[in-house]
């Protein structure tokens, strides 16, 4: 890609390459509603870490938004980047994104990768799937590219991305309008969307567009950037949230063939102050259940299912990058009913929440110098 397409949005490469161990960190303590809790370094030296996904023996991996994969131990060392990532370039928001388990990875070793792919002067939101060798150096082998957006543009923004597995395996992942609000209201666009397709790429046969103009592999339409999906394990559906512009961040429920009402319907203003589109609601377009004004910038979901925090199951956690803290969402069903603002004195900004094996809640910090975070009961 020309280096004056990056010009405005490129970030020094400042984390060095090799083995990084966890700082020795005294813990610190928070009191929160229900739960007094202790916030630890794990894992340091991750240049803008983005994405998180545990392995079955406790060892995580991590992605870097400026183009590496990670493999950290279960006492917190990080390897060498790994081998095999699909080639992406750091600019703006994208890079490399999210990374999720094959739900058959005891059997296949697969992982699934979200990025931004890069033509030339344009970009676009990307799957990557490949398999984890690690009998000797760990390493990414048989990487494939299974998704690439059908329009790439030269905007440096609003990628998504997050990526999701349903019971029934099927993937679902998050693609924002590439700061082209319009695209969002175009079903022939995947800017905008929430996808959903098998781990081959395909669409599933009840995706709902099948057999319409629209594009097969959509879900959803009216997304405005998607950084946060989680599946809720108890009404078996897909919860994501996105950022708005100045206010008018959402938490929805996707269903099948819907629009989620960006650009013409919007609970926040333009950056400007300005007004955006026809209001806060119009027919044939559907509502969040939930939204911040002002924004607090979302990023990453999880739903609490462990029982390290015993008051916390069935709670949904939310990071937030503008606001520097986490969010605890209490849900009467599908809709939220109390919320807990946690870690504010912390001063990071949250790119990921994740439930680790143990019941414990792994943090990732948006920053040159990333850490992954444990959050566990005070002793």
């Amino acid at each position: 890609m020309k280096n004056q397409f990056f010009a405005a949005a490129l970030i020094g490469l400042t984390a060095a390459f090799g083995a990084h161990t966890a700082n020795a960190q005294e813990p610190q303590r928070f009191e929160t509603e229900a739960h007094a809790i202790e916030v630890t370094t794990f894992a340091s030296g991750l240049e803008s870490p983005w994405g998180l996904a545990f392995l079955p023996d406790g060892a995580m991996l991590v992605t870097e938004r400026p183009g590496r994969v990670r493999l950290v131990s279960p006492d917190g060392t990080l390897s060498e980047p790994l081998e095999g990532a699909p080639q992406t370039e750091s600019f703006g928001q994208g890079g490399m994104l999210d990374i999720a388990l094959d739900p058959d990875f005891a059997d296949n070793s697969r992982v699934f990768i979200t990025y931004a792919h890069v033509e030339g002067d344009v970009a676009g939101t990307a799957v990557w799937r490949a398999t984890l060798q690690r009998d000797g150096t760990p390493r990414l082998v048989d990487g494939t590219q299974i998704f690439r957006m059908n329009k790439l543009s030269g905007r440096a923004q609003h990628f998504g991305s997050r990526i999701v597995f349903a019971p029934d395996k099927t993937l679902w992942f998050t693609i924002g309008d590439r700061g082209q609000g319009e695209r969002a209201q175009d079903a022939t666009d995947h800017a905008g969307s929430v996808l959903r397709i098998d781990r081959d790429g395909n669409a599933p046969a009840d995706n709902p567009f099948i057999g319409t103009p629209a594009d097969d592999l959509i879900w959803s339409i009216g997304h405005r950037n998607p950084q946060g999906a989680a599946f809720n394990p108890w009404r078996e559906e897909l919860w994501t949230v996105a950022h708005g512009a100045r206010g008018g961040d959402e938490i929805n429920i996707p269903k099948a063939g819907l629009n989620y009402g960006w650009p013409v319907i919007s609970y926040g203003r333009h950056y400007s102050g300005g007004k955006i589109g026809e209001g806060t609601e119009k027919p044939g377009m559907e509502q969040p259940i939930y939204y911040w004004d002002p924004s607090i910038a979302p990023s990453g979901m999880e739903f609490y299912t462990g029982d390290a925090f015993p008051q916390w199951q069935g709670n949904v956690f939310v990071g937030a990058l503008k606001f520097q803290l986490l969010v605890r969402l209490t849900l009467d069903g599908d809709k939220i009913v109390s919320e807990e603002r946690m870690l504010e004195d912390l001063g990071e900004r949250i790119r990921a929440v994740k439930q680790g094996p143990d019941g414990h809640l792994y943090l990732l910090t948006d920053d040159p110098d990333g850490r992954v975070l444990k959050v566990s009961p005070a002793s």
